[in-house]
């Protein structure tokens, strides 16, 4: 059992140790206590989650020895007595041997830390940033606890040779650069305690910019979407 996480690495195996129901009551209660104020411990959550969902459907039921689980669990555990909350077992309605088969997949599959960023579970602001033929649409989810931005791309994608580039417009304000969008469809981008109150009413832009963004520090090139961001 994982003790006290002190690294990115650590808290990966102790969410998921978690949500398999492997924690002692006592480290349950202390990881769930540092859910309510760590944003980034619910975001492994939600992504163990997502990691789990597919394999449900892929496992057809099927009906072990009745003392299957409980030979597991001793050799697991020492014990085959699980208190607490429902396992995964339970949560997916997978029982005896393919509980046991799953669990070794999860905890040995080398992709789990390649996950890309996940959204927001309650975000604050919401917005589309989209082209009026739609050639380029991305989602947004602002966390506040975090104080991230959440970006989706769900199509379009920058030039060759060119950078796509996020900008907030407050009001009658110049625009201000977020950061330049990153090839992968998903990205995560860190806003300043200066600019966390202008984003209520604001509205987000991307702008066609040469590669790795502005050189100027204001769009130089088209702006190729906008969306208003909203109150989620």
């Amino acid at each position: 059992m994982s003790g006290t996480a002190s690294d990115p690495n650590d808290d990966v195996v102790l969410a998921g140790e978690y949500i398999l129901d492997l924690l002692s009551p006592d480290e349950a209660a202390a990881f769930e206590a540092r859910l309510a104020t760590e944003p980034g411990l619910r975001r492994l959550c939600a992504i163990w989650a997502e990691e789990f969902s597919g394999f449900a459907d892929e496992v057809d039921p099927v009906s072990p020895p009745d003392d299957v689980l409980e030979r597991v669990e001793m050799r697991l555990f020492g014990s085959s007595e699980r208190e607490g909350r429902p396992g995964l077992w339970q949560r997916f309605g997978l029982t005896g041997l393919a509980a046991a088969v799953l669990a070794v997949l999860l905890f040995v599959s080398s992709d789990f830390l390649d996950q890309g960023p996940v959204p927001p579970e309650a975000p604050a602001y919401t917005a589309e940033i989209a082209a009026e033929d739609r050639s380029l649409v991305i989602e947004a989810a602002y966390d506040a606890d975090a104080a991230e931005l959440y970006l989706e791309r769900l199509s379009g994608a920058a030039a060759p040779g060119r950078s796509l580039e996020l900008w907030l417009i407050a009001g009658d304000n110049a625009p201000v650069s977020l950061g330049v969008l990153p090839e992968d469809d998903r990205a995560v981008f860190t806003v300043t305690q200066e600019l966390q109150n202008a984003l209520s009413g604001g509205v987000l832009a991307i702008s066609d910019e040469p590669e790795g963004g502005s050189p100027t520090g204001a769009p130089t090139g088209e702006v190729l979407a906008t969306g208003a961001i909203t109150d989620a």
